[in-house]
């Protein structure tokens, strides 16, 4: 009898497998530590909580548990439109916007073709090179930031995508709109560009991020990816959404699972699309944060990227070593050994106590 290995697809057996953040939980239980004296500043969760419109309306939701859900996310998507000004046709909802990423790659890409990206980048762009056949295609990043000009470069005739965040996970880091536009204009027409903003209501606060909606408007094949994990505060929800031309989202639609974004998660983005005061202090919160860990990081002599996101990169020297003595503190930070960074952590921007915890402690843990 042939074993299941023998049976799986080959390309299965060599996927890299994400590994995200332990829990809370898991971290007093193996540590022995109180839960309640651990903080969390891992995976750029929102340290404000959820937003409280969208709590309110997911509990209204759960008294209709019994029914399934929306499955065209017909109310999400109208709100949407009425956001950013466009049809409710041009959307496609994700359970998250990791979703969309694989969606987009099991809609253009076959084996054998290539995706171009940054490097480092967010870890789900090569998984999902990898889990179709193709090619990931590195293009290491010049001081944090992308390279757009070799990422121009690196495309080929084979080139199917271009995954690229603005900001940048892991290094929060921007180029500018300008040249954003430019890069997405310069790209042939064989080639399709994914533009992750999971991020980008932070850098909206100041004015200066780029609109890709022309781009569509042009005709062009691009797909802007939002999440409402992040300044929204629902990442237990999972739940996502991307915004192109109606026939991109329509392709989208064609490859999604019934029902993939549950009905609490979606009453909970639309009520969230509204909470202005919530979001608005979050974004003032975090770049007071933000200021604030990197003058503490710099007091300690530490090298740290300017963030334009929720997190920040900071130089430690060994950061395996700093997760795991920040880590029997009661701090959870990231380790980048998965991106290649082995001297760095990355650290989530918490609330200003959260932050002056992080600071203390990690000047324990490097003495």
């Amino acid at each position: 009898m042939p074993t299941l290995q023998e049976l799986a697809n080959p390309s299965v057996l060599t996927q890299p497998v994400y590994e995200p953040g332990k829990p809370i939980e898991d971290v007093a239980r193996e540590l022995g530590l109180d839960p309640d004296g651990i903080i969390k500043i891992a995976s750029n969760e929102n340290p404000s909580g959820p937003s409280p419109l969208g709590i309110e309306a997911a509990r209204r939701a759960l008294a209709q548990a019994q029914l399934y859900p929306d499955g065209g996310c017909v109310a999400l998507r109208a709100k949407l439109a009425e956001k950013w000004r466009l049809s409710p046709e041009q959307f496609a909802v994700g359970n998250g916007s990791n979703e969309l990423l694989e969606l987009v790659g099991r809609v253009f890409l076959r084996p054998g073709d290539e995706v171009v990206m940054g490097a480092p980048a967010f870890a789900v762009y090569k998984l999902v090179a990898l889990l179709f056949g193709a090619k990931p295609v590195e293009v290491p990043l010049v001081n944090h930031t992308h390279d757009l000009a070799a990422m121009l470069r690196a495309v080929t005739p084979r080139t199917r995508i271009v995954y690229y965040a603005s900001p940048n996970n892991p290094t929060g880091t921007v180029n500018s709109a300008g040249e954003i536009l430019d890069f997405a204009r310069a790209l042939p027409p064989h080639v399709v560009l994914v533009f992750d903003e999971a991020y980008a209501e932070f850098v909206e606060a100041d004015g200066d991020a780029p609109d890709i909606r022309p781009l569509i408007a042009e005709g062009r094949h691009v797909i802007g990816l939002r999440t409402f994990s992040k300044l929204y505060g629902l990442a237990a929800l999972r739940v996502g959404y991307g915004y192109a031309s109606a026939e991109f989202a329509a392709l989208l639609n064609r490859v999604r699972q019934p029902f993939n974004v549950n009905a609490i998660a979606q009453a909970a983005a639309i009520a969230a699309l509204d909470d202005h005061d919530f979001t608005g202090r979050c974004t003032r919160e975090n770049k007071s944060g933000l200021a604030q860990v990197e003058e503490g990081c710099r007091a300690l002599g530490l090298e740290c990227v300017p963030s334009r996101a929720n997190f920040m990169l900071v130089k430690v020297g060994d950061g395996a070593r700093a997760f795991e003595a920040l880590q029997r503190r009661g701090v959870i930070v990231r380790p980048l050994r998965g991106y290649a960074m082995p001297e760095w952590i990355r650290v989530t921007i918490g609330t200003a106590p959260q932050n002056e915890k992080f600071l203390a402690e990690l000047r324990q843990a490097l003495a």
